[in-house]
């Protein structure tokens, strides 16, 4: 975090932990305004509407301004579309690290910029580090709420005007900062819904946007029909409960095809993948690289990261596993890490 004062605005959810980042900078002597998104139209989303109330709520307590940033038409442009799209390619997206790409610290930080800001900071637990003459998101000092896997497709650009002020402290401190404060969240617990899936619930959301789902057939490898299907997007990579198929050793979803509107399915051991490729790679700590070269990688947000050999090419790479890695799931987000620091980052598109 900067030393210097400057002029910081805050993405403020009305949570504990954007309350305390933004407690933090303004006892550090920042000139401190409080922001928080409008990314739903008030009709659809009234708990987006008591989250803002509760936002300008905090922002009084610590006796910052606060500023409603209106951000519907890019949200769903940028990241509602875009979540329906991938499913209905047959493919799993990550909504979290589009937000954070193209409207957090894109559309958001061109408003606070506009109000006078200089950097944009957020409650993320996650620390930026220079690193011979780039930055680089590493991962929080505290494992457990490391949010490094979300954020590792911020541009060197949008790195420069960041500032993550909870980096270095655990969810207790945090917890302990709200209560002394007196801002009454203290004890909020933690959301684990992804914003627009009210409860989770994505099949349903998918259904009101016109992904209905189609049933079809559950193929296996060979081609051979085993079952069928209730529309492809009620079915994920690894899967194996749900596939309503008998027989004498268990089915996993290998695979969603969406040109055959088919689910392919195997045992166990096809699960396994010895190589993947990803695309649309942003470059962090490690400038791009045209030779192979060794580290960890993360496939999904819940993955402890696995020692691979990365071979970069044009906008992509191909990872090659040191050991066989389950479930890997096109449309998810690999991270490459070196200990904590990550190096790269880009979109699963195939594996094998």
């Amino acid at each position: 975090m900067t030393s210097e004062s400057a002029n910081v605005a805050i993405a403020m959810s009305g949570g504990v932990d954007s309350s305390v980042a933004a407690s933090i900078l303004s006892r550090a002597g920042h000139d401190v305004t409080g922001m928080t998104m409008r990314i739903f139209p008030e009709c659809d989303a009234p708990k987006a509407s008591s989250s803002i109330e509760e936002a300008r709520h905090i922002a009084a307590l610590l006796g910052i301004p606060h500023h409603v940033a209106e951000l519907t038409e890019p949200f769903r442009r940028e990241v509602v579309d875009y979540f329906v799209a991938e499913y209905r390619r047959g493919r799993t997206p990550n909504p979290c690290v589009r937000c954070n790409q193209r409207i957090k610290f894109a559309a958001l930080y061109e408003q606070a910029r506009d109000l006078g800001a200089e950097y944009l900071a957020t409650g993320h637990y996650v620390r930026v580090v220079p690193r011979e003459g780039r930055l680089a998101i590493c991962r929080a000092e505290y494992r457990e709420k490391d949010q490094s896997y979300v954020l590792a497709g911020l541009t060197q650009e949008q790195l420069r005007h960041v500032l993550f002020p909870l980096g270095t402290q655990d969810k207790q401190q945090t917890r302990a900062m709200a209560k002394a404060l007196g801002l009454g969240i203290a004890e909020i617990p933690e959301s684990q819904d992804i914003c627009f899936l009210e409860g989770g619930n994505y099949r349903r959301f998918l259904q009101e946007h016109g992904q209905c789902g189609t049933p079809g057939p559950i193929l296996s490898t060979t081609g051979k029909v085993l079952g069928m299907h209730t529309g492809l997007t009620d079915y994920t990579i690894g899967q194996r409960r749900g596939l309503g198929i008998s027989a004498p050793e268990p089915y996993y979803v290998l695979r969603l095809d969406p040109e055959r509107n088919a689910v392919i399915v195997g045992h166990h051991r096809e699960t396994f993948a010895n190589r993947l490729v990803a695309r649309d790679v942003v470059w962090g700590g490690l400038p791009p690289q045209s030779e192979p070269f060794p580290c960890d990688i993360q496939i999904r947000y819940r993955h402890d990261p696995a020692p691979c050999t990365i071979e970069p090419g044009p906008d992509s790479f191909t990872a090659m596993f040191d050991s066989p890695q389950r479930a890997v799931t096109p449309g998810q987000w690999a991270v490459l890490y070196r200990n904590d620091m990550v190096l790269a980052a880009g979109t699963i598109d195939t594996f094998a």
